[in-house]
């Protein structure tokens, strides 16, 4: 069966490039295996979820430009997780803990002050219905815990090998608050049986989650997925991606002008052997994509790098990868032709815009070289589009003034385009259009 993979972002924040990443991988994989990828917006945390983040995520990963077969919320499956939590209470899998986080907290501290892991000791396991009855009286409601089995929880990561992990070391996990509502845990286990995910790529800090997911599924009678996890990122000074670095947001970056598919080069090229390379598309991406080619170690991202490889990349897009924001820019007559001519020379797609005034509104030219400047408005050819004729009109003036390279250029380029440095004369001439071109080399405005 084709694979099924799932990117499960929680509404609480903006995406950062540590989970853009894992977005990337999974949107990858699907298409190379010929898979689907579902979107799941985890928001069980309903004090931290927001609308606001549930659509900045929608629009981050379509700008990015990845896209997804289906999408559910684990707010409107509330009624899956109440009858998979039900089976396991009949089944006598889960038992009520009626300790406050405060007294967990206590606990926790005195197991590290004696040296001991902070693990959930199961003294409700020692209540009687009396008991239970007496602290419900007293206006406590439980949280429900899964019971671990004895013994060792292991698999095979099909990056970081096998894994196992004695039980004694873990403490059973809470399926429900005491509110009545399913943890993370909980509802991603029951959302990844139901909706027959195959794949889970997720980030290396799962690895314990992962773990007692395990033990979800068994207890459930369900099939596990398979599980690959990726190293996190960090940034050159060592610190892991997160949401409280908002500087390293999607959105903090696309306002920096930073193009979507330098990041999404980027992020597929990360912790792998192959350099980011700018001149690739989405569909070199996919060609080239292998889950194994991902290493162990930790990768890092100087995130300092991607304003030059953002360039990069847009030296290199095609006329039809930015249409239609040429024409979101109010540049809607822009043609291919003006594109290849001025895309070498923009920062940002933006910058556009300057040299589109340039070749279509009047400009006051720079007159640097008068002689030189008579000359060629004298010797300009009829064709300005035919590059022979440019040829032949740069050769007859270096003839006429005795002028060549940056002494021939540079007047040139000032009368123009009233600017330093630019595109190629023989590109942007045909732009201009020979009337306009004719005033300016003679220093009218035009």
């Amino acid at each position: 069966m084709p694979p099924v993979v799932r990117f499960a972002p929680s509404p609480t924040g903006y995406l950062h490039l540590g989970n853009a990443r894992i977005a990337v991988v999974n949107w990858l994989f699907a298409q190379k295996e010929g898979g689907r990828l579902i979107l799941r917006i985890d928001d069980t945390d309903v004090e931290r979820s927001e609308a606001r983040f549930e659509a900045a995520i929608r629009e981050d990963l379509t700008w990015l430009g990845l896209s997804w077969q289906q999408e559910v919320r684990q707010s409107d499956r509330t009624a899956l997780y109440e009858a998979a939590f039900a089976r396991l209470v009949a089944e006598g899998r889960v038992y009520p803990c009626y300790e406050t986080q405060e007294e967990l907290a206590a606990l926790r501290e005195r197991q590290r002050a004696a040296g001991q892991p902070p693990r959930y000791d199961r003294r409700a396991l020692a209540l009687s219905p009396t008991d239970r009855a007496r602290l419900e009286a007293e206006g406590r409601r439980p949280h429900w815990r899964l019971l671990l089995p004895e013994g060792e929880i292991g698999f095979g990561d099909l990056l970081l090998g096998p894994r196992r992990f004695p039980t004694a070391s873990l403490s059973d996990p809470v399926l429900r608050r005491a509110d009545g509502s399913a943890t993370y845990l909980f509802a991603s286990a029951v959302d990844d049986a139901d909706l027959s995910v195959s794949h889970v790529i997720r980030g290396e800090d799962h690895v314990t989650n992962t773990v007692l997911q395990l033990a979800i599924w068994a207890a459930l009678g369900e099939e596990p997925p398979a599980f690959a996890h990726l190293p996190l990122i960090s940034d050159a000074a060592g610190r892991s991606f997160s949401k409280r670095l908002g500087a390293l947001s999607l959105r903090a970056l696309r306002e920096q002008g930073i193009e979507p598919m330098a990041i999404v080069l980027t992020l597929a090229a990360l912790g792998t052997a192959e350099a980011a390379d700018p001149a690739l598309g989405m569909s070199d991406l996919v060609a080239r994509f292998s889950l194994e080619a991902y290493g162990r170690a930790a990768p890092k991202l100087v995130v300092d790098d991607l304003p030059r490889f953002s360039k990069a990349v847009l030296h290199h897009l095609p006329f039809a990868a930015v249409a239609s924001r040429l024409a979101a820019l109010g540049l809607d007559r822009a043609d291919e032709a003006f594109w290849c001519a001025v895309r070498g020379n923009l920062d940002r797609l933006e910058d556009a815009r300057d040299w589109w005034e340039v070749c279509t509104r009047p400009l006051r030219p720079v007159i640097a070289d008068p002689e030189l400047l008579a000359a060629a408005a004298e010797l300009l050819p009829q064709d300005v589009g035919d590059e022979a004729a440019f040829t032949a009109w740069i050769d007859a003036l270096k003839v006429r003034t005795g002028r060549k390279g940056k002494a021939l250029f540079r007047p040139l380029r000032l009368a123009l385009t009233a600017r330093e440095h630019g595109p190629e004369l023989k590109h942007l001439l045909p732009l201009l259009g020979r009337d306009r071109a004719w005033h300016r080399l003679r220093g009218e405005t035009a």
